[in-house]
């Protein structure tokens, strides 16, 4: 990485940890993006080096802790062993660590909403996009292992499935008030266990594979 590539990171990561503690100190996002700039004592040009407007940080702090999750994974040299469900477990307990550090500014921005689907923020879309395709990996793995079945029309839907699991996590997690969120965790374990027993292969599976077979062999 250049020095000015360090320079621009350095700036960006500036903003956004300015940002995220403007929201916690006042509870709002800043009037505007000169007031913001000449808080940080920044030329507003330099801002738009990086963003477009406080959405386009709002959207860079999710990407980051995505980032930041994956980069964890990717570090265990275990990862590599787990199944596919403990890939997927060790994605939701990971990102909920990783979402603990930002969790006052997550409870400021989505507290009382908690986002329900009909008012979904559209600072999450580059989010989901990045999840799906990570999701996606490991459902074409599952299918490898025979740990997913791949049923036709079904099977193209399964990451539309754990994305929704994704915000019962997160909103879950956003009012759990246990010691440690230790509910948070048995929720991630159970829903992720019902998952993998709804997506992999049931008596109705093997039903049908077999009455194919006596079908074909008649």
């Amino acid at each position: 990485m250049t020095e000015k590539s360090k320079e621009q990171k350095t700036d960006r990561n500036k903003i956004i940890d300015a940002y995220i503690n403007h929201v916690l100190e006042t509870g709002k996002e800043p009037a505007s993006v000169f007031k913001f700039t000449k808080e940080l004592k920044m030329q507003e040009a330099a801002f738009y080096d990086h963003f477009n407007n406080f959405e386009a940080i709002k959207k860079a702090v999710w990407e980051r802790v995505f980032e930041a999750t994956i980069a964890n994974l990717e570090s265990q040299e275990v990862y590599k062993s787990y199944s596919t469900r403990e890939k997927l477990l060790g994605f939701y307990f990971t990102w909920i660590e990783k979402l603990k550090t930002r969790r006052s500014y997550l409870l400021a921005v989505y507290g009382q909403t908690a986002f329900k689907d009909r008012n979904f923020p559209v600072e999450l879309k580059g989010f989901k996009g990045r999840f799906k395709d990570f999701v996606n990996e490991l459902i074409m793995e599952g299918k490898e292992t025979e740990e997913i079945a791949n049923r036709p029309y079904v099977a193209d839907r399964y990451d539309d499935a754990l994305w929704l699991q994704v915000l019962f996590i997160f909103r879950f997690w956003l009012k759990d008030d246990s010691p440690a969120f230790e509910k948070t965790d048995a929720a991630i374990e159970k829903s992720v266990n019902l998952a993998f027993d709804l997506m992999g292969k049931s008596a109705v599976d093997s039903f049908v594979d077999f009455a194919k077979f006596l079908f074909q062999s008649r």
